[in-house]
């Protein structure tokens, strides 16, 4: 018998956000409004307080809003890993300020605070760490280089909901800013979108200013305040990055649910390390004791001795309808940052090998146990 596709990712929304969605678009309030302040309230009071959330249209908007905020511009530089999505540095673009990219460590594949260090320049203003697959970096070492040299840290959190690092939620550390993104495969989703996180209050409400066009009040102030309603300022040339109550309704239950969504997680993260363990392959690095890796990825490497190269084994999992991905053709690859800089595979070793052996394998808490069997025999075919 043939077996349905088994995709890469699907999102898990059930009939509570379907509600949501719905009261939200009968409300007559479907733009930026009452449900949307409710989802940034819930969502700081989720981290733990002290801090305050802008909700945007995507992680994108977010990292773009916060460095500007911070006041990144021309002549700036901000460093990088390499191996993430382009979203990350294309930001930095955006303001006239130019991408540093570094190597990752060989196990994390997180950034590897010693290439940030080396990588430091007069111009260098700001770094962004990004918590690759779920699992934080090293924000101890990343914080001591920032202070040390008087940087800005602006945290790519689109994995790493609910990731800890020592003991404590990633947004909850002492970073300027943390982006979180809430698109279709990530640990919750409102379709499209992001939040912005920020214990410091005028970097928040310049945010908030930049996400709609630079006005100083938004629609949904004019609206319910007693100041007349056709009445704002524009005080900067701003962006349209806010999130709509439609969305933000979808994430008020998503983020309910985020508990038994990080325990289901675990549950298949920690089952594929068991049934994995004998083939051929680098399994991906779990967090420290007493941390919470969020596992919105599971990237295996092929080892030397595997019979398959990557692509091959992507290809024999298809034709066994199972679906995968690459996490990611690191950004040194791509020929917009590798002209733009005359950047070079063997600039960086470590993420460089990594992209030629890795493969990203279904893990999301709608798949069933036997879904997850299926990767697992499939892959015991393939490579055993």
């Amino acid at each position: 018998m043939i077996q349905p596709f088994l995709p890469f990712a699907r999102p898990d929304i059930g009939d509570a956000e379907i509600a949501a969605v719905t009261e939200a678009m009968r409300s007559g309030w479907v733009t930026t409004g009452p449900v949307t302040r409710q989802f940034e309230q819930n969502f700081v009071d989720y981290l733990g307080g002290g801090l305050q959330g802008v909700a945007v249209n995507s992680a994108t908007a977010g990292l773009h809003l916060a460095l500007e905020a911070l006041g990144i511009g021309p002549g700036d530089e901000v460093i990088a890993p390499t191996l993430t999505f382009t979203a990350t540095v294309e930001v930095v673009r955006y303001l006239g300020a130019d991408a540093v990219l570094v190597d990752v460590d060989p196990v994390t594949l997180n950034i590897d605070p010693e290439k940030i260090r080396a990588a430091i320049t007069p111009r260098t203003k700001a770094i962004m760490p990004v918590h690759y697959g779920g699992l934080a970096c090293d924000m101890d070492a990343v914080l001591s280089i920032a202070q040390e040299h008087g940087l800005k840290v602006v945290e790519d959190a689109a994995h790493a909901l609910p990731t800890t690092w020592r003991g404590a939620l990633v947004g909850q550390l002492q970073s300027d800013v943390t982006v979180f993104s809430f698109y279709a495969n990530k640990t919750i989703t409102t379709g499209e979108g992001g939040m912005a996180v920020t214990r410091d209050a005028a970097l928040a409400q310049r945010m908030r200013v930049m996400r709609l066009h630079g006005m100083n009040r938004d629609a949904f102030d004019r609206f319910t305040s007693k100041t007349p309603a056709w009445y704002y300022e524009v005080v900067a040339p701003g962006f349209k990055y806010n999130m709509t109550d439609v969305a933000a309704a979808m994430g008020v239950k998503q983020l309910a649910r985020l508990p038994q969504f990080l325990q289901r997680r675990q549950t298949l993260a920690h089952r594929y390390h068991e049934q994995l363990a004998q083939l051929p392959l680098t399994l991906p690095a779990s967090a420290p004791h007493g941390d919470t890796h969020a596992w919105h990825l599971y990237v295996i490497r092929l080892r030397a001795d595997a019979p398959l190269g990557r692509d091959e084994v992507i290809q024999a999992l298809s034709d066994r309808g199972i679906g995968t991905s690459v996490h990611y053709v690191p950004l040194h690859r791509h020929p917009y940052w590798r002209d733009r800089y005359q950047l070079t595979p063997t600039m960086f070793p470590v993420a460089d090998a990594a992209y030629q052996s890795m493969l990203s394998i279904p893990l999301f808490t709608a798949m069933s146990d036997n879904d997850q069997e299926r990767v697992i025999a499939a892959l015991h075919e393939v490579l055993g």
